[in-house]
């Protein structure tokens, strides 16, 4: 084995394995941005979320997303067995497959957390009303066949990659699915109690640990660089340019998040601030390989504001409530991201990352209301009245997540 590939192959794994480490940060981040009593539930959710797109993307999604492509619509080949998938090479004298220059096992780990970071980003937007069985359900579609059908479309060779259409690490293919996915979820589920007087007008539901949530986000922006970075899936040369846009799009999100919060609030808000950094870090994802440090900087700025106004737009207009931000963050941002991208690269069509958004958006919404309103129809999305107000913890796990400590009951 040349000392290159086994650069490679070592570097692709450590990058995974950061990645895989983005289900703590969002596991923190959304137990910090809602209430005590659902904490739990929030927990687990994560965990299952991990644990269904591990299993479901190996048997299925994998396949469906890298297998030799049909049409550019799908893959084909190595369903239940994805291992086949790839070509046989002779490395050091052992038969070795391999699929894009990698192991099929190298590229396949890597693929497979960023799956399951897809599929994690709608348990906050639908907490703290959702059935745990119905969110479980959920979670294994996305990895089966929501997720892998735009990832081959973007990553495995389908129409929009012979477009020439430029995600480099999944502003859309990841983000913005996930977004979609927490947009349609939310509003076929209804917000949660008290969240909206009969006038309309809005009622905060503050988080209960703002420490965590912080914690959550520090862990996320460090793991995102394992997140861009990795997607060379080699150790080339680009992996500092890479680390540097991504910083920096996070750092000017943050910043001007803060700004407009302080200027529109009166104060600089704390959640905001943590969730214009997120806002960064997704709408630098598309283009953090091909734009310079000073677009990553414009296409953090320019997050970092949506981001509020977008929060802003959901739960006061459109009226969909989203406990930690998920829709804005993912969804609006990574759409925004990845049409920037054409704006700042001259490497990148404007026109396609465009189509290529839209298209994604079309599919995905459609096949997540199919999904949720099934899953409506038969076990039910949301939990009784009364199970809401005693919160999840207690409900639908048996235990809360806080053993004698005297929780704040909201009714």
């Amino acid at each position: 084995m040349s000392v290159e590939l086994l650069m490679n192959i070592v570097w692709t794994m450590i990058a995974a394995f950061l990645v895989y480490f983005m289900q703590a940060g969002f596991a923190m981040c959304e137990a910090g941005f809602t209430r005590a009593k659902n904490t739990g539930n929030i927990l687990m959710k994560n965990m299952m979320d991990f644990v269904l797109g591990s299993l479901c993307f190996f048997l299925i999604g994998f396949s469906l997303m890298h297998g030799t492509d049909w049409n550019g619509i799908i893959g084909l080949g190595g369903l239940f067995d994805p291992t086949s998938l790839g070509t046989v090479e002779e490395i050091g004298g052992t038969a070795v497959n391999m699929m894009n220059g990698l192991p099929v096992g190298v590229f396949m780990i890597f693929h497979t957390v960023f799956c399951a970071t897809a599929a994690t980003i709608v348990s906050g937007a639908m907490a703290e009303r959702t059935k745990f069985i119905a969110y479980l359900i959920y979670s294994a579609a996305i990895s089966l066949v929501i997720y892998p059908v735009t990832g081959h479309w973007i990553w495995g060779g389908g129409w929009l990659s012979q477009m020439g259409f430029h995600d480099f690490a999944g502003s859309t293919a990841v983000h913005m699915v996930g977004g979609i996915c927490a947009c349609v979820g939310a509003k076929i589920l209804g917000p949660r109690l008290g969240k909206y007087n009969k006038d309309g007008s809005v009622n905060a539901i503050p988080g209960h640990n703002l420490s965590i949530a912080a914690l959550g986000v520090f862990i996320l922006w460090f793991c995102w660089f394992g997140f861009n970075c990795g997607s060379t899936t080699a150790a080339s040369e680009s992996l500092g340019d890479i680390a540097m846009t991504t910083n920096l799009a996070a750092a000017a999100a943050t910043l001007l998040a803060m700004i407009v919060t302080w200027i529109r609030y009166g104060k600089p808000d704390v959640s905001m601030t943590f969730n214009g950094a997120l806002a960064g870090l997704v709408a630098i994802t598309a283009g953090c390989d091909t734009v310079s440090n000073w677009a990553a900087i414009a296409i953090g700025a320019i997050a970092g504001i949506l981001v509020v106004f977008s929060v802003e737009f959901f739960d006061k207009i459109v009226k969909i409530d989203d406990p930690v931000g998920a829709i804005s963050v993912h969804g609006v941002c990574g759409a925004a991201g990845t049409i920037l991208t054409g704006v700042f690269s001259s490497e990148v069509s404007l026109g396609t990352q465009v189509l290529g958004v839209a298209s994604v958006i079309a599919y995905v919404a459609a096949a997540a209301f199919i999904v949720f309103k099934l899953i409506d129809f038969t076990v039910g999305l949301r939990v009784t009245e009364e199970e809401e107000i005693d919160g999840l913890d207690m409900h639908e796990h048996g235990a809360p997540a806080y053993a004698n400590f005297n929780l704040h009951r909201d009714r």
